[in-house]
Order: C-alpha cells, then sequence, then structure tokens
C-alpha cells in the first residue's frame, strides 16, 4: 500500500476505535459486546418501517470510497431514531457497543447485519508497523493480487491472527498488492461447505453463506469461491504449483 493510502486506513480505524472505546464507561460496554436477537429484529423493523414510509429510500450512510459489499451499507441511526426506534441498540457504535449495523442484499431484501469491531482493534497494530514499512512484506503468492504476509519483517516472533466472529478461531491475515489487510476466511467457509446442503458453483461468491448462516458480515475480506474438489478457494483463484 502506498504510505499516504496506508495513513488513511489507519487514521480512519484508530478513529473508530478510538470512539468506541471512549464513549462509554468499561461496565457499560461490557454489557453492549452481545449480538442480541431482539436488538437485530428491532433495527429491521425500524428499517422496513422507515423504507417503506420514504418512497424505497434505506436509512444508510454515503460512503466516499469504494468498500467492499459488506462494509457498504452503514445504518444511519440518525434517520431512524428517534422515530422509528427510541435510540440505537445498546451494542451499536453509535450508543458505546462495539458492532456496526450493516446493510444487505439492499436491492431485493435489505437485512439488518453486524461488523465485529474489535476486529479492527485486532488488525490495528499491523497497520502500524506497514505504514512504518518501506515495502509491504509479501511472502508468497496465494492468488491473482492476494499474497502471504511475512510478519517476521514486521518484527513479530509470531504469526498474528484475528479472532473469527463466527467460530471464535484464529483466522489469518492475508495482503493484497497494494498492502491492504484482509481476514481469511478460509477455515470458516470451508466448515460451513461441509454443513450446508447448498452445492456453490464455481466463480460463485461464496462468502454469502456465512451471512445466510450468521448476524455477522465477513468484513475486511476479498471473495471466495470453490475449487472443483468444492473446497473454498479465493476468487482469483489458488498460486499454481
Amino acid at each position: 500500500m502506498k504510505k499516504k493510502n496506508q495513513t488513511v486506513v489507519f487514521v480512519m480505524m484508530t478513529a473508530v476505535l478510538f470512539l468506541s472505546g471512549c464513549l462509554y464507561p468499561d461496565e457499560n460496554r461490557s454489557q453492549n459486546q452481545v449480538p442480541y436477537e431482539d436488538q437485530l429484529k428491532a433495527v429491521q423493523v425500524a428499517v422496513d418501517q422507515f423504507q417503506s414510509e420514504q418512497d424505497g429510500i434505506l436509512p444508510i450512510k454515503t460512503k466516499e470510497d469504494d468498500p467492499d459489499l459488506y462494509e457498504k451499507y452503514p445504518i444511519d441511526f440518525s434517520k431512524i431514531s428517534p422515530q422509528y426506534m427510541a435510540e440505537p441498540p445498546g451494542n451499536a457504535f453509535e450508543n458505546g457497543g462495539v458492532y456496526q449495523y450493516v446493510l444487505v442484499d439492499v436491492e431485493t431484501d435489505p437485512t439488518v447485519k453486524l461488523i465485529d469491531l474489535r476486529i479492527a482493534e485486532q488488525i490495528r497494530s499491523i497497520h502500524i508497523r506497514l505504514i512504518a514499512h518501506k515495502y509491504p512484506p509479501f511472502k508468497d503468492t496465494l492468488a491473482d493480487n492476494v499474497y502471504s504476509i511475512n510478519f517476521k519483517e514486521l518484527g513479530y516472533k509470531e504469526e498474528p491472527y484475528v479472532t473469527s466472529p463466527y467460530s471464535q478461531k484464529q483466522l489469518p491475515l492475508v495482503m493484497s498488492g497494494d498492502g491492504t489487510l484482509y481476514i481469511d476466511y478460509a477455515a470458516d467457509l470451508y466448515a460451513i461447505l461441509q454443513e450446508t446442503k447448498e452445492k456453490p458453483e464455481s466463480g460463485e461468491d461464496i462468502r454469502s453463506l456465512l451471512v445466510k448462516s450468521s448476524p455477522f458480515v465477513p468484513a475486511y475480506s476479498v471473495p471466495y469461491t470453490v475449487d472443483e474438489q468444492g473446497e473454498p478457494i479465493f476468487m482469483n483463484g489458488k498460486k499454481s504449483d
């Protein structure tokens, strides 16, 4: 990543972490770290009512950049509160919680989902080191424009991981050619492919399987599909042997 772009990403992530960590006392925040089903339902009802009364318009924030599909439509609670709900849920970022509420399937069936902002905290320190590093520390080519990371070049004795919002397992990080960090959800995708009756075709983005089975979206990810054996691979293909 160019250093200017890295700095912008880092500043944005730091702002999110600062706000989520300082708006409310620790004892309040600790009570707001669970994705309660009733809170999701309450936001869904408010979103549906807003859309119905506003000629199909959705209560979302406009993003100037070009975010990934699952980070593209954050809910703007200032548009639905207090008219459609008294206040944002206690676990929402806007109310001192650790989740960002987003919409998926906005064209056909706008559905409320969550991004766990603690993921940003887990990768924040890596961004700091990337900013200080002269060149992106690529290791192996995993797919077209997807690389593993040489963490030793960044000063790590052991490879850092992030906690999956789906399985609570530790997931590795990968990097694009411009140095952008992404979470590798292959392990979670493999697990759900073993459980689901759906048989996705090669070229189909299978991240939707995670979205359907959970209140979370796979934030900070790249598209995945399946190979001939039905196992998850990066959409752009695997490294050739």
